[in-house]
């Protein structure tokens, strides 16, 4: 890196990762465009789900200025980003097991749906049953994580898998296991996380494969448009108004 800061030297690895997920995983980005455009041609219901920090990227694609108007996030009390106090208590829930099993079945998702599921390293219970109880349901799963852990790393939950296993499409984000970019000398532990740049990249180049797919088809995707442009409130009310059957973070 010569000279650089180590501010520059994240950024290339941020960009290096990108690049390497445009790269290798653009087959599996289609597949999952093409899941999600499959769907909502087909009248069903888009859901995204992570929990702590990989809940991040499935925020950003519900309710977002230029997304589907059609994703919702599919929320488990106390996992949602760091949302409790003390935030480890977020990281305990995620081991909890039954509470996956629980949320799919109190939620409007069924057969025929879509459901993302966002986790780091596909070890825990949480995510690990979110998808097999989503496709014990008829639903799709497209699971984003990194497969390094599945082979560096042992699983945490009863089954011994991991999400990976449980998918119908797999995203990598070839994100190291530890999701730390950077050393230096004098800092004890490595550091810069770049899991939630690359995700959320994966995510939006995901929902934009979707987009690209519904206009082949001829069906207008439904989008929603930033309310801080002019027309934009009632542009989202028309597109909110005509798929409100499909759309839950409303109600």
């Amino acid at each position: 890196m010569g000279d650089s800061t180590l501010a520059d030297q994240f950024f290339d690895a941020a960009i290096g990762l990108l690049r390497r997920v445009r790269d290798e995983e653009a087959e599996h980005v289609a597949a999952a465009g093409a899941a999600v455009a499959d769907t909502v041609a087909a009248g069903g219901r888009l859901f995204a789900f992570g929990a702590g920090h990989s809940s991040l990227p499935a925020q950003d694609v519900v309710y977002r200025a230029g997304g589907l108007a059609l994703m919702n996030l599919l929320a488990v009390p106390g996992v949602v980003g760091v949302d409790v106090m003390p935030a480890p208590l977020g990281s305990a829930l995620e081991c909890v097991e039954g509470l996956a099993t629980a949320v799919l079945d109190a939620s409007p998702a069924r057969a025929g749906d879509v459901l993302v599921v966002i986790s780091l390293s596909g070890r825990n219970p949480l995510p690990v049953e979110m998808a097999v109880h989503a496709r014990a349901l008829g639903m799709k799963v497209i699971g984003v994580t990194s497969v390094a852990y599945a082979k560096e790393t042992r699983p945490r939950n009863a089954s011994g898998t991991f999400l990976k296993d449980h998918c119908d499409i797999v995203l990598d984000s070839k994100i190291a296991v530890g999701d730390a970019e950077l050393t230096h000398e004098g800092v004890e532990a490595p550091f810069a996380p770049a899991s939630t740049v690359v995700t959320s990249a994966l995510m939006q180049a995901v929902m934009a494969a979707a987009a690209e797919e519904l206009v082949r088809r001829g069906v207008e995707p439904p989008l929603l448009r930033s309310g801080n442009v002019d027309g934009g409130h009632e542009w989202n009310l028309r597109v909110m108004e005509e798929y409100a059957d499909r759309i839950f973070y409303r109600r």
